[in-house]
């Protein structure tokens, strides 16, 4: 879909993209859900009297599992509802350029695992959608996908 047609249905169906400040506050939801999950399921393997290096050394060995535990909930949620938990409670979702849809499970596990690069290169695929007309960050980008406000 070129941008012009883009426009055009977008003004036909009444949609607007989600402003920043809200896709920050569903970052920070989800990014703290997220973390609330992880400490749930893996708070029994951390020993409880370790001095702070053996801490670190700890969670630092889980961090895979954050990663695949942050692309799991990234990708389930997105290709079945359109939008994570933190999406949901500030009215934003995702859709796919393509037909304006909840992306496929490829787009969206191909843009959570963006997403995460994104994360490890200093948020700068994040820091791009100040920059971008359309707010798109690179894993939105990758996935050709838009994130607007829900309706």
């Amino acid at each position: 879909m070129t941008n012009e047609e883009l426009i055009e249905k977008f003004e036909s169906e009444n949609i607007t993209l989600a402003p920043l400040q809200k896709r920050g506050l569903a970052y920070l939801i989800d990014e703290l859900l997220i973390s609330v999950l992880f400490a749930l399921i893996y708070l029994d393997q951390i020993p409880e009297n370790v001095s702070t290096e053996e801490l670190i050394g700890t969670i630092n060995s889980l961090f895979m599992y954050v990663v695949l535990l942050k692309v799991m909930y990234q990708t389930f949620f997105v290709w079945m509802y359109g939008a994570t938990l933190g999406r949901i409670a500030v009215k934003i979702r995702v859709i796919s350029t393509a037909d304006l849809e909840n992306p496929s499970l490829l787009l969206a596990l191909s843009r959570s695992a963006f997403r995460i690069i994104s994360e490890s290169l200093f948020y700068l695929g994040f820091i791009w959608a100040f920059l971008n007309p359309k707010r798109e960050t690179w894993h939105d980008r990758v996935a050709n996908t838009l994130v607007v406000n829900a309706n």
